[in-house]
């Protein structure tokens, strides 16, 4: 099968097209015909070595963990799903990826298909959609009628944000910048601060919930907005150790991934697709991504 690899960490020139055996799914995983990969700034940030110490890497490595596809074969053991089925999952960030024809993967990672989304739009669904709902819910413990900021909020995981948090019936409040003041708006946000004309924590006050993806000087600036008893959730590094302030890194789960396609189904959330390109597009897929400010999921197709 076709696959994408990198031999060493590097820039964009160390990913490689190249043949390499189909894998076999052990006990317990299902092998996926992949149709289509979402790219994702953890995919670049393994690739440059940068989260080397959470993600320990073996190379040759498979990038990729965000997939969309056919269940092809199942391990021992699954009795969850079977050949033909439908799947979309984020799969184990530590193992070889979906920038590839087939991927092997745990079947409790593993949800059904939005059956209203494509494969190109489904695969850019599970590693954003899960960092928001876990982050907002399991994370955060959002709550109807409570005000929520989400930093970039037009981002991949933002936009997620922005659609569950308004569907849970909290206020919402993004963050953005000019160009994406109305996409924002038209997801649903109650409000939208452009960060190139105002500093939020100038006009937010009294939240009960931050979402950040950024970290750093907004970070620490989110703080100032939260009311008493309130609460930061961040994907990144938490800055310093304040007790209101909750690192985590998302998990792939059914129960939460099928959860995540009865919205979309039911036409409570959609996905937004930024670019599609080809498997051996990768590169460039990626150089697109680490320029930042993408609106929306960036999609490898891969079938």
């Amino acid at each position: 099968m076709k696959a994408i690899r990198i031999h060493e960490f590097g820039g964009p020139e160390v990913l490689k097209l190249e043949e390499v055996p189909r894998p076999l799914p052990g006990p317990g995983e299902v092998l996926i015909k992949v149709y289509a990969s979402g790219v994702n700034p953890v995919d670049w940030k393994i690739r440059k070595g940068l989260r080397k110490e959470r993600f320990p890497t073996d190379f040759p490595l498979t990038l990729g963990w965000d997939v969309s596809g056919v269940v092809e074969e199942t391990g021992s053991g699954v009795q969850s799903f079977r050949r033909g089925d439908e799947v979309y999952s984020r799969p184990d960030p530590t193992k070889n990826g979906t920038y590839a024809e087939y991927v092997t993967v745990k079947a409790d990672q593993v949800g059904l298909k939005p059956t209203s989304l494509d494969h190109i739009e489904a695969a850019g669904v599970p590693l954003a959609g899960l960092t928001a709902w876990q982050g907002l819910f399991d994370q955060g413990n959002l709550q109807p009628g409570e005000t929520v900021l989400i930093h970039a909020a037009s981002g991949g995981v933002g936009l997620f944000a922005v659609q569950f948090a308004k569907w849970k019936g909290a206020t919402v409040i993004g963050t953005t910048s000019t160009h994406n003041v109305d996409f924002v708006k038209e997801l649903g946000a109650d409000r939208v601060i452009d960060y190139t004309k105002e500093r939020f924590d100038d006009v937010v006050a009294d939240a009960d919930l931050v979402l950040d993806t950024i970290g750093g000087d907004t970070q620490r600036r989110s703080l100032k907005v939260l009311k008493t008893g309130g609460r930061l959730v961040t994907t990144v590094k938490p800055e310093g150790d304040d007790t209101r302030i909750k690192g985590f890194m998302a998990v792939s789960d059914t129960a939460h991934l099928n959860a995540i396609a009865r919205l979309i189904d039911e036409g409570k959330v959609k996905p937004v697709i930024a670019r599609v390109l080809h498997l051996e597009q990768a590169a460039e897929a990626q150089r697109y991504s680490e320029e930042g400010h993408v609106r929306g999921k960036i999609i490898l197709k891969v079938l």
